[in-house]
């Protein structure tokens, strides 16, 4: 079954893999998506970007000469990058937990282990698409609120408010 959100929706998946980027543009198009758009590095992704506006990206991590997480850091703070808010699902062979740290440290929005699926696929794209996560700035960070849930253990100074106590700062809570 074709899901109309997802027919509108464009796309890019960057990899230096052409089987890896056949198989995925074939899920997703799978899914109903009409627009989706390949490139083999991330310099030929970020000169797409340019031209095109993407709704997500699928990237992988071990690409020449800038590799996925460089892209990642290059998409989220570079000074004339044409979409830093724009969801990313790493999608890598590499998912050892320093690598699956680094590319949310660098700003990934969801991550992807190969060997892949469709339903794995469609899970990430439905993450992005349905629950879009707000935006942090640090001093260190650029990207997606790495909080999956709200937890009151980290006490630091730059702790964050959850957003409904930020909403009602001076109000009385409906």
């Amino acid at each position: 079954m074709v899901d109309p959100v997802l027919e509108r929706l464009r796309v890019m998946v960057v990899d230096d893999n052409h089987h890896m980027v056949t198989l995925v543009k074939t899920i997703l198009r799978g899914f109903g998506m009409k627009d989706v758009f390949e490139a083999h590095d991330a310099v030929e992704g970020f000169e797409i970007m340019r031209a095109t506006a993407m709704d997500f990206l699928i990237v992988d991590i071990a690409m020449e000469p800038l590799n996925g997480i460089e892209f990642v850091t290059l998409v989220r703070t570079a000074d004339d990058s044409p979409s830093p808010y724009v969801p990313i699902i790493m999608l890598t062979a590499y998912s050892e937990r320093s690598k699956v740290v680094a590319a949310r440290d660098a700003g990934a929005t969801e991550f992807c282990a190969k060997p892949v699926t469709a339903t794995e696929i469609y899970r990430k794209v439905a993450a992005v698409v349905n629950t879009p996560r707000p935006f942090v700035r640090t001093r260190s960070y650029f990207g997606p609120d790495r909080r999956r849930h709200t937890s009151a253990k980290f006490l630091g100074s730059e702790r964050r408010r959850p957003a409904e106590e930020s909403l009602f700062e001076g109000f009385d809570k409906p």
